[in-house]
């Protein structure tokens, strides 16, 4: 899923939170502060990707795409996946400074756990890209290349309260929310963006949150596992809405939406206004079935193509694009960051948001 963070997973959120009205981007394609640029190293050279667990489609992709497109371009990739966990990527890291990686592109599982091994490649000379989830509470990394997720929160709030007002014009609204893993950094930052848009609307008595769990650390999903969003369901399920409808369901992608679908179905219930994340297979065909409301689209060979092109300026001595040198404290220092735009996608503009894709264009016909 993809990792607007704040100085340490929370502080950072602080200065995002100011953003909720009015955040301010550079716009800019350059000015930089990351200490890679200027160092030229030979084109063929050594670029590790380290990759956490298979836990979205977009990650396997992004596998892949890493593998093909970097031997496209002319480098040796070593792209590997942590599915044994944050030892294991540690362990994966070290491996790749030791074996002379020129830059080291991090997926992290936990971004708060890998200074050693950040430190040991920045004292080797390598270029760290934090990819998709910022690296947090280190100086050793260079730059942060991700989809605007503070906005893919604001976005999803915003599908939420479009969703329901389409099925009943009139609120009051009955909805619970869902979080993602708190050891993600961007987890915290897909919330903190669709509270800048809920939170007002329960304050004001158009939302009721019927089980009163509103704070992050009451809504998170450890691991993104899908099985864990299903039991919680099932507890507030039961426990709040044996004769209440639910209205609404904020979850933060479509793995964990999925799950939240089945467990109402399950209790015999409507199917609630769902939003989700990642543009994954199956719940584009639920949300084309009229099921799922709504995903976020946020093409991961964009993504991985705006990673290599940054890795061939590096590469070539010259300064990466640079979109925002001001929001992403990660608790130690600011990290110059290329950001993407993620795009909302209903039913309604899903043939528009796919056209291009040669798997998800499919489905939307």
């Amino acid at each position: 899923m993809r990792v607007v963070t704040k100085t340490m997973a929370v502080a950072a959120v602080a200065a995002l939170a100011l953003a909720g009205c009015g955040r301010s981007d550079d716009g800019g394609s350059g000015g930089g502060s990351g200490s890679g640029s200027g160092d030229k190293f030979p084109a063929d050279s050594l670029i590790g990707v380290s990759l956490p667990q298979k836990t979205s489609e977009n990650w396997v992709l992004a596998e892949n795409l890493f593998n093909t497109d970097l031997k496209a371009a002319g480098f040796k990739p070593d792209v590997q996946f942590a599915n044994g966990g944050v030892g294991e990527q540690q362990n994966q890291i070290q491996s790749m400074v030791t074996k002379g990686a020129k830059v080291i592109v991090v997926g992290a599982i936990d971004g708060s756990q890998l200074g050693t091994q950040l430190k040991a490649a920045k004292d080797s000379g390598a270029v760290v890209i934090a990819y998709d989830r910022l690296l947090l509470n280190t100086d050793a990394v260079d730059y942060y290349v991700a989809y605007d997720n503070f906005k893919v929160g604001v976005l999803q709030g915003n599908a939420l309260l479009e969703g329901m007002a389409k099925k009943k014009p009139n609120g009051p609204y009955n909805i619970e929310l869902f979080a993602g893993s708190p050891d993600d950094a961007n987890a915290k930052v897909f919330f903190d963006g669709a509270m800048s848009v809920l939170k007002p609307k329960i304050d004001d008595g158009t939302l009721k949150v019927v089980s009163k769990q509103t704070d992050f650390k009451q809504v998170v999903t450890q691991g993104w596992k899908a099985e864990n969003a299903q039991k919680r369901m099932d507890t507030l399920l039961s426990g709040n809405y044996s004769s209440a409808p639910i209205d609404g369901v904020l979850s933060p992608n479509d793995t964990l939406a999925r799950a939240i679908i089945t467990s109402t179905k399950a209790a015999g219930k409507p199917v609630p206004v769902v939003t989700g994340q990642d543009s994954e297979v199956e719940s584009v065909k639920s949300i084309m079935a009229g099921e799922q409301y709504s995903t976020i689209n946020k093409d991961t060979r964009n993504l991985v193509k705006a990673t290599i092109e940054m890795i061939q300026a590096i590469q070539k001595g010259q300064e990466p694009k640079i979109t925002d040198t001001k929001q992403y404290n990660n608790g130690v220092k600011v990290v110059p960051a290329n950001l993407l735009e993620p795009l909302i996608v209903t039913k309604e503009n899903a043939k528009e948001a796919y056209a291009n894709d040669p798997t998800l264009s499919k489905l939307t016909n």
